[in-house]
């Protein structure tokens, strides 16, 4: 597998022009793989997948979406499904050759909503990662409440970060080496620790009365783009995930009758990271059997 010696960081433009910053591993001219993760993450939050696709022959782009990670935080404060959906397709559009899209969580409904939306040629491939137009609202709402947490107050050290993510995932062992937090988490000035994140976005939404686009997921055009989706596409989703269900799935791809599906034992919302063998696994052989784009 490769290593990270290769790994190379860019900056790609997004909707309006927005600064979106990369991480890019893999041989230059290789078929492109664009990875988007989920809300509150950073692009670091793919571990292993990035290695397990250039070892399989793509070029992986990892990208931190608007307002996270090292990416520019959206002056407007947009952080609806419209702009994320732009910034996928903008990024794709990039590439000489239609690239593969793998979106979790947020990722993939702004992939989904990019592919079913516009022209056919945007990407090669789908791969979502644990999420549908049908969501569980549950599970949402526990997600939302992790990021809100010490959205003021902050961490005052690793360990407790380390402690927070522990009580809200305590399926996953929690790490003996706390060094890898820090990619995911910002120094303030205070000297607090904070998400590597706009907190605006999970403020702006509260705030006043809102235009169509501006949820993180509308289950009526979400499906409408799913009818729309020609393209070769995956589901995974984690077997103990709260967020998406066994039905959820089931609706997805009978939105989309020529997915494939994996269900991924032992994870849960957080798949990637729960699993990353049997997710990689599962990514890279879909993956390999992809046509590539016509001449």
């Amino acid at each position: 597998m490769p290593s990270d010696a290769g790994m190379r960081q860019i900056d790609i433009r997004g909707k309006d022009g927005l600064r979106l910053r990369a991480s890019v591993l893999g041989e230059p001219g290789s078929p492109a793989v664009v990875l988007f993760h989920g809300g509150g993450q950073t692009r670091h939050s793919w571990g292993t997948t990035a290695k397990a696709l250039a070892g399989q022959g793509w070029i992986s782009y990892t990208v931190d979406l608007r307002g996270h990670g090292e990416s520019e935080w959206a002056p407007d404060a947009d952080y609806s499904l419209d702009a994320f959906a732009g910034d996928v397709v903008e990024v794709a559009r990039q590439f000489d050759s239609p690239p593969a899209l793998v979106g979790a969580s947020l990722g993939g409904v702004s992939s989904l909503l990019a592919v079913g939306e516009h022209d056919e040629g945007l990407a090669r491939a789908l791969v979502m990662v644990d999420v549908a137009p049908r969501i569980e609202q549950a599970g949402a709402d526990r997600i939302g409440a992790f990021m809100k947490a010490r959205l003021d107050e902050g961490y005052g050290s690793m360990e407790e970060v380390a402690d927070a993510i522990a009580a809200y995932n305590p399926h996953r062992p929690r790490p003996t080496d706390l060094s890898g937090l820090r990619k995911n988490l910002r120094r303030r000035e205070d000297g607090r620790w904070a998400w590597h994140w706009d907190p605006r976005f999970m403020t702006w939404r509260e705030e006043g009365d809102l235009p169509r686009g501006t949820g993180l997921i509308d289950g009526d055009r979400l499906a409408s783009a799913a009818r729309r989706a020609r393209i070769p596409t995956l589901l995974v989703r984690g077997k103990v995930s709260d967020l998406l269900s066994e039905e959820g799935a089931r609706e997805l791809l009978a939105l989309i009758p020529h997915a494939e599906f994996a269900d991924v034992e032992g994870a849960g919302h957080m798949v990637a990271g729960d699993r990353n063998d049997l997710f990689n696994d599962a990514v890279t052989s879909f993956l390999a059997r992809v046509p590539p784009p016509a001449a």
